[in-house]
């Protein structure tokens, strides 16, 4: 398991290799359990859309992942304008980090609250290549940030922050013990597991039956 001080010293660290989203399977029909499925981390869930929707999307994600970028820069956005921010379905971004760099960006989009998280999270994911497969990503990834505000002070604050570490690694435990969640993206749609990179035709073919019955 990695360290605080293995994030802080990632310098030197990213390689092709780093950011591996593991093997990407098909999706395949597992569901489980809700109330096991619905019990937050340490730092709870940043949930988009009302409570009562008829669908809940839960992702499963590393901010170093290809696959994880590539549908939050195709698929999300068109996801979240018709499905979430209509009220028909809610979602949660879940912390998975496959590499201490992955860590880090999680530390950062928590650090200052609910606010900050899916602003950070699309940042980084959008500017992926930017930062995540550089040879100084620590530098670049805090150029970055600046975008959305933090200074050097709060960067740097933001990863020596124990309990944000913790209430990550956290969350990612849990996955991979009680959920058997183990590559990413890995999508739980009203429970049911989805594997892999999923299109919005993809999505669509899950959430319209739940909406439509």
């Amino acid at each position: 398991m990695t360290t605080r001080r293995d994030a802080l010293k990632l310098t030197g660290l990213v390689t092709a290799g780093l950011a591996l989203p593991g093997f990407v399977a098909p999706a395949f029909a597992d569901t489980i359990d809700n109330a096991v499925l619905m019990q937050a981390g340490p730092l709870g869930d940043v949930w988009l859309g009302p409570a009562d929707a008829k669908c809940t999307i839960i992702e499963y994600a590393s901010m170093t992942c290809p696959h994880c970028a590539k549908f939050h820069k195709e698929t999300w956005p068109e996801l979240r304008q018709r499905y979430v921010d209509t009220g028909k379905v809610r979602f949660t971004l879940r912390e998975f980090p496959l590499d201490p760099l992955a860590t880090a960006g999680f530390m950062l989009a928590r650090c200052e609250g609910d606010k900050m998280y899916y602003p950070v999270t699309d940042l980084l994911f959008d500017q992926q290549a930017g930062w995540a497969f550089t040879q100084k990503p620590v530098d670049n990834l805090e150029q970055m940030l600046k975008q959305a505000g933090y200074t050097k002070e709060k960067f740097e604050a933001c990863l020596k922050n124990e309990k944000i570490y913790a209430g990550i690694n956290a969350t990612k435990q849990r996955g991979l013990d009680v959920l058997k969640v183990d590559s990413t993206p890995t999508f739980f749609i009203n429970g049911t597991r989805y594997t892999g990179e999923m299109t919005l035709e993809a999505m669509e073919k899950v959430i319209k039956p739940i909406l439509d019955a």
